[in-house]
């Protein structure tokens, strides 16, 4: 049996969670809690081609966002 992951001839969503994080998966699945459908639907190599181009920053979106927070306070506590 193929593994349903990486099936070059199925078809695929490429899905997005809160964190800003994407993953490939078959539509012949229901999509996991948390998940939503983004770009494209197709075959897998369009999908992750689309995923290469669109999710440049791995880091997790509340990484990002205590990273500026953290950022900025040290840039305000740098005042006189």
């Amino acid at each position: 049996m193929t593994n349903p992951f990486e099936d070059d001839s199925a078809e695929y969503l490429v899905l997005v969670n809160d964190e800003g994080q994407h993953s490939l998966w078959p539509v012949f699945l229901d999509i996991p809690a948390g998940w939503k459908p983004t770009g494209p639907r197709g075959l897998r190599q369009a999908c992750l081609a689309w995923i290469d181009e669109h999710w440049t920053d791995m880091r997790p979106l509340s990484l990002v966002r205590q990273m500026d927070e953290d950022a900025r306070a040290r840039g305000e506590s740098g005042k006189t």
